[in-house]
Order: structure tokens, then C-alpha cells, then sequence
């Protein structure tokens, strides 16, 4: 600890208990993308498809023309 005794084996286990919990459970990547905080789980199946369909839609995008008098960024996501 912070006065530099020991902690015994019990003590330590019960410290890390509730951290390697909190681990266990939000380190899941069905967490993150619950919560929406990505864009969602890809199965590894379709990972060919998807990057395919992106890469498409990327190409025929239009590019936009840039306004001068525009505020210069795209759209905020929260």
C-alpha cells in the first residue's frame, strides 16, 4: 500500500476481486456496442460483405463541394 507494509494474499484478493469483475463484464464487445458506443459487432462471417459494402458506398459517394461560408466539419455524433 501507499505506507509500505505489506498486504496480505486475502487483502489483495479483495481489492482486485470487484476491478477483475468490472473487467470480466465491461470488457465484452457486446457491452460497448449495447450502450451504442461503436457502430455495432461485426460476425467475423461477414466481414468480406460489410467492408465490401463500405467500400462501395465510399466509391460512388458523391464528394461534397466545399462551401467557404460553411462551418468547415461534418456532422457530430454523440
Amino acid at each position: 500500500d501507499q505506507l509500505g507494509d505489506d498486504w496480505s494474499a486475502e487483502d489483495e484478493e479483495t481489492f482486485k476481486a470487484p476491478i477483475r469483475a468490472q473487467y470480466e463484464t465491461q470488457g465484452n464487445a457486446y457491452y460497448a456496442t449495447a450502450r451504442l458506443w461503436d457502430d455495432g459487432v461485426i460476425d467475423p462471417l461477414d466481414t468480406r460483405q460489410v467492408l465490401g459494402l463500405a467500400l462501395t458506398a465510399c466509391a460512388n459517394a458523391p464528394l461534397p463541394q466545399k462551401d467557404p461560408a460553411g462551418p468547415g466539419f461534418g456532422v457530430f455524433r454523440m
